[in-house]
């Protein structure tokens, strides 16, 4: 029973199924967000070493910025109207389809402008596409899950992600070797494998996860955009209620810069301290390992700990390899010989990465878990899904403007300042007094007091 991840869960299909989505959509946010499309967006497509990474920054933030316009709205919706998986479903094909698409995109070549045009017009509703799906996964959350089982449930989710990112390492590793698919321009069909493998994987998803919640007993406004900024207008006249939620958020918005820095730039980054083609691969693959193992690790301990204990533990893991990267970047600048840079410190810090995304993910979604009643998950985590994709909007941008005029150490010393001060506004967070807030909210909910 030991060996079973779902033994002592409720309904351990539906949580499987659940899961599902998290191992289907690794391939985009591996593939596309962070190993293989970086590259190819800034050597193949912009082909501009003085503003590629400037461009990548631009194309993420324009993504997040409609993310983060539409995910309260479209949560809202799909709690008034029940229709969290319906949303889930359609977003994850969009992103599957447009991922294939990114194999069409053309070259620099004599038109630059043309190509970075088309690769943005796809990449670009495609991220918004798969960032609004992971809001709506993530709402499922507290449905799926007692209050008591939530971070456990959080984690196995993430830890199926992970499985599905090795298994993607390992073909693409494989592929390189005997295929001889090492450079870049030669990435094309690894595009078209992420989208084939989101579509696939995400079967069990359509098939067995239903959602539990029924739409609102008493309609809202006609107009549906009208009706979940309704939602959202009340959610916000009640923030006195989720003050601890709001307290958490923001110190979530803070660290979120950071993580998610690291999610978009982790190639790039290490592209210039000499890593590509295999070794690239090998060090994501290293990178996953450690974070599938310490999602599952975080899934069996996090609920008695603490889901607040365990962010600021993780906090303190990305701070140390946030400076310690900074350091390795300054010793690089001040070589004799940069190209003979020893390779073990960074690989040691991909392992700290590694660390700290599989637990910082897991924890913090549980922890908003927690703190949401049951009756409004969906416009719970689209505020969630509001606060990480503000992360990403303005991380990323201000990380790729930062690097672009100020240069690599500067923005890696911004990266860590990103986790020190989300860590101290952590502190202020009461989980008991949130947890509290979320069961008021239902019991009043269940006795007809609240009409959300």
């Amino acid at each position: 029973m030991r060996l079973n991840p779902f033994a002592g869960l409720e309904h351990p299909r539906t949580i499987w199924a659940w899961g599902m989505f998290d191992l289907a959509n690794q391939s985009f946010t591996l593939l596309i967000n962070t190993l293989l499309f970086p590259l190819f967006f800034r050597a193949v497509v912009v082909g501009d070493e003085g503003r590629d990474d400037l461009m990548w920054s631009f194309a993420v933030a324009i993504s997040f910025g409609i993310v983060v316009l539409t995910s309260p709205i479209m949560g809202a919706i799909a709690d008034s109207r029940a229709c969290k998986k319906h949303f889930l479903v359609t977003l994850g094909a969009i992103c599957a389809l447009l991922t294939i698409a990114l194999s069409l995109v053309p070259s620099a070549g004599a038109n630059p402008t043309r190509a970075l045009a088309i690769a943005m017009l796809m990449y670009i509703p495609a991220n918004v596409a798969y960032q609004l799906g992971e809001n709506f996964l993530a709402a499922f959350l507290p449905e799926i899950a007692k209050r008591e089982q939530i971070g456990r449930v959080s984690g196995l989710g993430w830890a199926m992600g992970y499985v599905g990112a090795l298994l993607l390492l390992i073909i693409v590793i494989a592929s390189m070797a005997v295929l001889g698919l090492d450079q870049i321009e030669q990435w094309r069909p690894y595009f078209v494998l992420a989208g084939l493998w989101f579509i696939v994987m995400a079967l069990p998803t359509v098939l067995f996860l239903h959602e539990k919640a029924r739409p609102d007993r008493q309609p809202g406004p006609a107009n549906p955009i009208r009706e979940g900024l309704t939602r959202v207008a009340h959610t916000l006249k009640q923030a006195r209620e989720f003050s601890q939620l709001g307290r958490f958020l923001l110190a979530f918005l803070i660290y979120g810069f950071g993580v998610q820095v690291v999610i978009f730039f982790a190639a790039p980054i290490m592209g210039d301290f000499g890593f590509e083609g295999q070794d690239m691969v090998v060090y994501v693959a290293v990178l996953t390992i450690f974070a599938g193992i310490t999602a599952i690790a975080t899934s069996r301990f996090q609920d008695r700990l603490g889901h607040q204990r365990t962010i600021v533990i993780f906090l303190v893991v990305w701070t140390l390899n946030a400076l310690a990267l900074a350091y390795l970047a300054d010793l690089k600048a001040h070589a004799t010989n940069p190209t003979q840079f020893p390779r073990w410190p960074l690989q040691l810090i991909g392992v700290g990465f590694g660390i700290g995304l599989g637990g910082i993910g897991t924890a913090s979604r549980a922890m908003v878990g927690a703190f949401t009643p049951q009756h409004r998950t969906a416009e719970f985590f689209g505020l969630w899904g509001l606060t990480y994709k503000l992360a990403g909007c303005l991380g990323v941008l201000s990380f790729g403007v930062c690097k672009d005029l100020l240069g690599d150490i500067a923005a890696l010393l911004t990266l860590a300042s990103f986790f020190v001060v989300g860590f101290l506004v952590l502190l202020t967070v009461d989980q008991g007094r949130g947890v509290a807030a979320a069961e008021a909210s239902e019991e009043a909910h269940e006795r007809g007091v609240i009409d959300a």
